[in-house]
């Protein structure tokens, strides 16, 4: 059987395991002494672990400021966040959340450097491109579902009539560290849970079938749905706490985001994008009425 030529697009440094959280007390000395944290909106700090990141940082000596982000990032706030820190010397900006939020600390780290909106930036809204030049950044994720933690775009909405779903992009945006910790994700609640799972699953299946598609993107796909379809179920369900389910779940979200930024996705993520820009409906749950109760 003759291998096609192909082309395979940079990934972070991936720090995957039970545990693993912990290393980024390491990490961040070596990446700057003024942090900014970028996190969801209330789901981390009810779980506690927020407080316990902060007695880490706290016990490090690792000074730090932090915004919260609640649901999809807009153009306004990631403009407002970006202007707020440009003058306080950021070093290091860490985004730990579900997708949304990772993809706003993407999108933040890239526009602290720049003076113009994001507007600017956005594929088919602006008429600049983006240079790559960024804060250094590290997303933390605590859903499996987007696998944003490895791609090199940040997706941004604005919902409304004229609502758009756009990427900011470029090859330098990807995470130069991903910690992907799924003890993180133990405490994700059900409805999340399938939503985000029956997003990852979906990208990986169109990342499977993908004209684009090649040997590499090829075993890691199948390798990502083997895990989600043995553990979607459990990780909804009976094994919610099962920390072995949710590491199963990291992995399959963390292919899907590999294989998508390489074999690209089909008409089902490009059916969800429009729909989502007109309406506040996550991917996981527009192409699955089952979930959403209908």
């Amino acid at each position: 059987m003759m291998i096609s030529s192909f082309n395979f697009a940079s990934i972070p440094h991936l720090i995957f395991g039970v545990g693993k959280l912990n290393e980024l007390y390491n990490i961040i000395p070596k990446l700057g002494n003024n942090i900014l944290f970028v996190i969801g909106g209330s789901s981390l700090k009810r779980s506690g672990r927020w407080d316990e990141i902060i007695s880490g940082l706290a016990r490090n000596s690792i000074n730090f400021s932090y915004i919260s982000v609640s649901g999809e990032p807009s153009p306004s706030l990631i403009d407002a966040s970006a202007a707020q820190f440009r003058t306080e010397s950021i070093d290091l900006v860490i985004g730990i959340g579900g997708g949304s939020v990772i993809d706003a600390g993407k999108a933040i780290s890239a526009m602290i450097p720049k003076k113009a909106s994001i507007k600017n930036y956005l594929e088919g809204i602006g008429n600049k491109i983006h240079d790559g030049k960024k804060i250094p950044y590290i997303a933390i994720p605590t859903t499996s579902g987007t696998g944003s933690e490895a791609t090199k775009n940040a997706v941004i909405s604005e919902i409304g009539p004229n609502g758009f779903k756009k990427s900011l992009r470029h090859d330098n945006l990807i995470p130069n560290i991903a910690i992907i910790d799924p003890e993180l994700m133990v405490s994700c609640p059900s409805s999340i849970s399938s939503a985000c799972g029956m997003d990852a699953f979906t990208q990986l299946l169109e990342a499977y079938v993908s004209t684009s598609a090649n040997p590499m993107t090829d075993a890691l796909a199948l390798n990502g749905m083997k895990f989600m379809i043995e553990n979607i179920i459990p990780a909804c369900s009976y094994g919610a706490a099962d920390v072995n389910v949710r590491t199963a779940m990291a992995f399959g979200s963390l292919m899907s985001g590999i294989t998508l930024a390489n074999a690209g996705l089909g008409i089902v993520h490009g059916l969800a994008s429009p729909i989502g820009a007109f309406f506040e409906i996550p991917h996981g749950v527009v192409w699955h009425p089952s979930i959403r109760g209908d």
